[in-house]
């Protein structure tokens, strides 16, 4: 499926190549010129550095040369490891470089054509939901020995990696931009993908053999489908980034997985624990040198116990410069984090192993178009977790902790405006529900899901001293199933995100059937920003804005009086509807409420069935009764096993009920009971 693509900054790549070829000129973009001002922002050039076009370096320039590989990837004197490591994944994969360098047999010189050649080249990243199109001329930065600055290639006449660094510093503002980075950001820009960090238990994983191989299967699956995978080791308090372990590898430095393997020993490699298996992961060091020193690095005693072909054989090759192989057992010892880019394939034909996107756009704002009103308070969070399902969540990860930052909170809260949409995190009670609402329907029996929050991208304002992240995060909430406008009570926290100050938030995990809201947030109330609303499923999920307090009504509801109370019902289950030495029946529950029908699905023979629905209602007539019936699903018609009637007060807290069923078709005595709990206020937006 063709996908939209944006000039960035109104840059026609093919209009300006045609103006260039038309007047004989190479291009020079005045938007990203050849100064100081694109290098840096903060600190001063090193001494002579120049400006060259590629023929002015070397004698016969070439975009590619032997192709497209790792080995062309050489970080500079840039600290931007997260990007060449994010690149160098890219460039294992030619569906996914070649969406970054489009056209690129067209862009490579062709010295038959001099005429043709204009000096200007363009690159396409995917930022903010689009696939934006960079131009930029071919004048490149070098030092004062007439070597590339910054990213070159182990080939001196090739230059693509140094001409997509030029065009990802224009993208970011400058080349000092890029210093510092999260190679997640990196592979979003490069896939348009998903990126979902791992954090990694060393000491759990040193000593459990089960979580290691758990952690190894995930890791093959994901490299199977054509995920791109990073890792990195965490500098503790104290430890410097960048500076290096006895064994060799770099705190703080970003490395490529390049392959993830289970080979079979040959006999005279068995492992001290007699097993043949072992389990290995293929390393790329962006910097090309291959540091490692421990077992299976280059030279050591592994290596030299197995010839050429015993190797091939095992399929434990290294291919590029840069590259080392390691014991997963040692990359689980000394990795913490690992970053996994799941790609998203926009395809016609979806198979059923394949994402299937839904996206919204939102805004954190200080005054909405449509007022709401406050919310009432809620529970604070207890702990920190990454798992759906559960409900003792808090915001954590974000670098903004301790007394100070909620006192800010606090202080926030009440100079806030009741009608924005920036309330913060569900710790800011008071404001949490102002936040902007996406409504969901999980209709499965069970449905694994990924959530991305994306906020828009700060890093090109760093050079007018900006470029700092807010810290975000999202809640997941579970509805009521016929909901349809704006939650102003939460009930039941089914999933929480960390909060990072990180360009984008992920979660995934597995939810149970039914409604449910996302609440995007920032950490503080009163931050404002645009981000991006991303959902991945397997089956067809729809994201959709709650913008209203109350349901609209319809053309004919129009004449009718305004609604006078809401009423939440929560339906648990029915016990006791099996019958001595019979077979239970296949049941379903449906409830009615001035023309409102919920139905649950069917439970088969269960004579004590789970219902766990929960219905919301907006009633006008507060006096009539509302109904549950219980049904039994007949091969030819339905039958009704019997029915309970609540009357409720206008203004009442929630309270359980077990009422036994009555009615029922002719003939038949009712057997058994309801057990439900409603809540009823004659606030319409606050339960």
């Amino acid at each position: 499926m063709l996908e939209a693509v944006n000039d960035f900054q109104g840059q026609s790549f093919n209009k300006l190549r045609r103006s260039c070829l038309r007047r004989g000129a190479l291009f020079k973009d005045p938007l990203f010129p050849a100064t100081n001002q694109s290098l840096f922002y903060k600190r001063a050039p090193p001494p002579g550095v120049t400006w060259k076009r590629p023929k002015e370096i070397c004698k016969d320039p070439r975009l590619f040369v032997d192709g497209i590989s790792t080995r062309d990837l050489h970080q500079g004197s840039l600290g931007n490891c997260w990007m060449v490591a994010a690149i160098s994944c890219l460039a294992s994969e030619p569906s996914l470089w070649k969406k970054v360098i489009p056209d690129h047999v067209d862009q490579e010189w062709n010295p038959k054509r001099p005429d043709l050649y204009a000096g200007i080249f363009h690159f396409r990243f995917w930022r903010f939901g689009n696939w934006v199109d960079v131009v930029v001329d071919d004048r490149l930065p070098v030092n004062q020995d007439g070597v590339l600055l910054f990213c070159r290639s182990a080939t001196p006449r090739e230059f693509w990696s140094a001409l997509l660094e030029k065009a990802y510093a224009k993208l970011n503002g400058c080349y000092e931009a890029l210093e510092g980075g999260n190679t997640a950001e990196a592979l979003i820009d490069f896939t348009g993908g998903v990126s979902e960090p791992l954090s990694l238990d060393c000491e759990a994983l040193s000593m459990h053999r089960e979580q290691r191989k758990a952690l190894f299967q995930t890791l093959a699956k994901v490299h199977e489908h054509k995920s791109l995978i990073t890792c990195s080791i965490r500098p503790a308090e104290g430890e410097t980034v960048e500076s290096v372990l006895d064994c060799g590898l770099v705190r703080g430095h970003a490395y490529g997985i390049t392959a993830v393997r289970k080979v079979r020993l040959v006999e005279n490699l068995l492992r001290t624990d007699g097993t043949s298996r072992l389990f290995m992961v293929r390393m790329r060091n962006p910097w090309g040198t291959t540091d490692w020193k421990g077992a299976w690095s280059q030279g050591s005693e592994q290596w030299q116990q197995l010839s050429r072909a015993e190797r091939e054989k095992m399929g434990i090759v290294v291919r590029d410069v840069g590259e080392f192989w390691m014991d997963f057992q040692d990359f689980c010892g000394y990795f913490t984090d690992v970053v996994v880019c799941r790609l998203v394939q926009r395809t016609l034909l979806w198979p059923s192993s394949h994402w299937r996107e839904t996206q919204s756009y939102g805004e954190w704002a200080s005054v909405p178009a449509a007022p709401t009103t406050a919310p009432t308070a809620i529970k604070r969070y207890s702990s920190t977790t990454l798992n759906l399902n559960t409900s003792n969540n808090r915001p954590g990860g974000t670098k903004q902790r301790g007394n100070d930052v909620r006192d800010e909170g606090r202080k926030r809260e009440e100079e806030i405006d009741r009608r924005s949409r920036c309330g913060g995190c569900i710790n800011h009670r008071d404001t949490f529900l102002h936040n902007p609402q996406f409504m969901f329907e999980v209709q499965r029996k069970e449905e694994e899901v990924l959530i991305c929050l994306q906020q828009e991208d700060r890093r090109v304002l760093k050079k007018n001293g900006g470029g700092e992240n807010l810290p975000i995060g999202f809640e997941v909430l579970k509805v009521e199933v016929n909901r349809c406008s704006r939650v102003q009570h939460v009930v039941e926290q089914a999933a929480s995100s960390i909060y990072m100050d990180s360009r984008s938030v992920t979660l995934r995990g597995t939810l149970t059937p039914g409604r449910y809201v996302v609440l995007p947030t920032t950490f503080l109330p009163g931050d404002t920003g645009r981000f991006l609303l991303r959902l991945f499923s397997h089956s067809r999920v729809q994201l959709r804005e709650l913008k209203n307090d109350l349901p609209l009504p319809s053309l004919f509801q129009c004449f009718l009086p305004q609604h006078a109370v809401v009423t939440t019902v929560h339906l648990r289950k029915a016990s006791g509807l099996r019958a001595p030495k019979q077979t239970a029946p296949d049941v379903y529950a449906v409830v009615r409420c001035e023309g409102d029908v919920v139905r649950t699905r069917v439970f088969k023979e269960d004579g004590n069935p789970e219902f766990n629905l929960r219905a919301i209602f907006y009633r006008r007539y507060p006096d009539t009764n509302i109904a549950v019936e219980l049904w039994s699903r007949g091969v030819l018609w339905d039958s009704l096993l019997g029915e309970a009637r609540l009357q409720t007060t206008e203004s009442e807290k929630s309270r359980s009920l077990v009422i036994d069923l009555r009615g029922g078709r002719m003939g038949f005595r009712p057997r058994g009971c309801i057990h439900l709990e409603t809540s009823t206020s004659i606030c319409l937006t606050d339960l």
